[in-house]
């Protein structure tokens, strides 16, 4: 077989070349600590952790939806405890007009279960951010509209917002819902939180506080003692119920959110196992590469300054 003068400087050329990729691969490798720079160097590779940073995102995404959840979720707390005086404070005066003489100590409760009503409707208007807490999803709009009397006493209220609320997304397929309508008269769905005319709950806290004032103030104290009574205690338990269950969610967004932890940093091992380089072996690796190409430039450069006297010789 016959070689020609430019076999060997072609071979050497493209074995240094070889050599050249190699080190410069290792080198980013070292510097970078990373395995791989592009999908082409380890297809299967780079899938996995495109696929393995995607799961990431989505949990970092469930994490964000956590978060506004509860910031909305201590809001909704606040709010009901604020509510649930209220109704402790009528219960009281309930309790304590029965015993009471004159129409002018009955009259006196009354101004004060007034403010009551004032308070409660304030309750129901409360904002978070850019949307009413307690409209449902017809969060822009305030969800209770009083209206008054000649001297601006609430003669009654209506609710303009919804009896359905948003679900929101916290894991894959999994989804919760944190908001409360201010009230539900449909018999279905989520409770209200203001009114609900289900069977077994029959709450209505402003109805039931402007009876409980009129009362007072005509010192009617038969219906204080047979009708107020009794509504405002399941305004009470009403509120008891919603009270557990924000409590209950809390807890559940509070798992969520430590298995998600616990996941992202699973994941993120995962990828680490996939994309980070062997430093020790790198290092092992880029010094053999460097010798082998000192070496192959040595001996290259011997064989091609021989010439034919070297033979004759």
């Amino acid at each position: 077989m016959r070689v020609t003068s430019s076999s060997f400087p072609n071979l050497l050329n493209y074995q240094l070349g070889q050599l050249a990729t190699k080190q410069a691969r290792l080198q980013v490798q070292a510097g970078t600590g990373q395995r791989f720079q592009t999908a082409s160097e380890d297809p299967r590779a780079m899938r996995k952790v495109l696929d393995l940073q995607s799961e990431m995102k989505a949990l970092t995404q469930y994490e964000k939806n956590i978060s506004t959840l509860k910031d909305s979720l201590a809001t909704t707390y606040a709010s009901t405890h604020a509510l649930k005086t209220v109704s402790d404070r009528a219960n009281e005066i309930t309790t304590a007009a029965d015993g009471l003489d004159t129409p002018e100590e009955l009259q006196t409760y009354g101004v004060e279960v007034n403010q009551l009503l004032e308070r409660a409707l304030q309750l129901g208007n409360t904002r978070h951010q850019t949307s009413y807490l307690f409209g449902g999803t017809k969060n822009t709009q305030q969800p209770f509209v009083a209206t008054r009397d000649a001297e601006g006493k609430i003669i009654s209220v209506v609710y303009n917002g919804s009896a359905s609320v948003n679900d929101t997304e916290i894991d894959e397929g999994i989804t919760i819902k944190t908001n409360i309508p201010g009230a539900n008269t449909t018999g279905a769905g989520e409770r209200g939180l203001f009114a609900d005319n289900r069977p077994g709950v029959g709450a209505d806290i402003f109805q039931h506080l402007l009876d409980l004032r009129d009362h007072l103030e005509t010192g009617d104290k038969t219906a204080i003692r047979t009708t107020d009574l009794s509504n405002l205690l399941k305004d009470e338990e009403n509120i008891l119920f919603h009270f557990g269950n924000v409590g209950a969610i809390q807890s559940r967004l509070d798992i969520t959110t430590s298995l998600a932890n616990r996941r992202k940093a699973s994941l993120e091992g995962l990828v680490s196992n996939e994309a980070d380089a062997d430093l020790a072996q790198t290092l092992v690796s880029l010094s053999e590469v460097q010798s082998a190409y000192t070496a192959a430039l040595q001996t290259g450069g011997k064989i091609l300054s021989q010439s034919l006297l070297d033979y004759l010789r």
